[in-house]
């Protein structure tokens, strides 16, 4: 018997071989249930987490499902899908009986993600001088202007945000995706907390500092100084929160 001849007796054929592989794959939703609106889910996580991060949503503070879903004009399912996307990023936590809250650390946990933090960022910064580009810097340069002006200007919300531009672009620079998603989850940490918030103008000037050292390092393409620049001004960091919430 031929090799075509076998593979298509007994009524085996190549359609109908198909027809089986497609029946066998597994339901995902259940009878009557609506797909998810994922463009929904997607924008409420979105805006819950800039809420959190932006200390407008604080630890400890529960979140309804109900109450988020009508305030965003949304169901309460992508609501759901948002809070459980920000769990596993370590933004919110869900506990029987009681529902979710956004997170609240002990300030040893923090001084555990601030070690994390200087690792992965200083592995950042190390590979970024390796391979950041011209524009990269002047990028740099260009955030450590405004930050400047802001610092000036006592503007704590667009400095939050401008800390947050200059470390992205190191991030981006380095060129690791999953380094990136990393570095992401715990930096948004201070954030939460609203570190900058409690910055003096002395404290302000430390962070500009690191920002122009970091930015000279990387222009010289030197890795090592941008790693050991990059670890300082986190535990620099790490050092004022953690005696900050022990005060309060």
């Amino acid at each position: 018997m031929s090799r075509k001849t076998e593979a298509t007796s007994g009524g085996a054929s190549p359609t109908g071989l198909h027809t089986v592989c497609s029946s066998a794959v597994p339901r995902i939703l259940e009878d009557g249930q609506a797909p998810l609106n994922r463009n929904a889910s997607v924008a409420a996580t979105e805006l819950i987490r800039a809420a959190i991060v932006e200390g407008r949503l604080e630890p400890g503070q529960r979140l309804k499902e109900e109450e988020l879903a009508r305030e965003l004009g949304i169901s309460r399912t992508p609501v759901r899908e948002a809070l459980l996307f920000l769990q596993a990023e370590g933004l919110v936590e869900s506990e029987p009986n009681r529902g979710a809250t956004v997170r609240a650390y002990e300030p040893e946990e923090i001084e555990d993600m601030y070690e994390l933090r200087a690792l992965l960022e200083g592995h950042a910064a190390h590979r970024a001088a390796t391979r950041i580009s011209d524009g990269d810097i002047r990028r740099l340069r260009e955030s450590n202007k405004r930050f400047g002006e802001l610092r000036a200007a006592d503007d704590v919300v667009e400095i939050v945000r401008e800390n947050l531009v200059f470390h992205n672009t190191i991030l981006e620079a380095a060129g690791s995706e999953r380094l990136g998603a990393m570095v992401r989850k715990v930096i948004e940490l201070p954030l939460v907390y609203k570190s900058f918030y409690w910055y003096s103008p002395e404290q302000k000037l430390i962070s500009d500092h690191y920002h122009r050292e970091l930015t000279h390092a990387l222009e010289a393409r030197d890795a090592e100084r941008a790693e050991l620049i990059m670890k300082e001004h986190v535990f620099e960091a790490r050092d004022f929160l953690i005696a900050k919430l022990k005060e309060r």
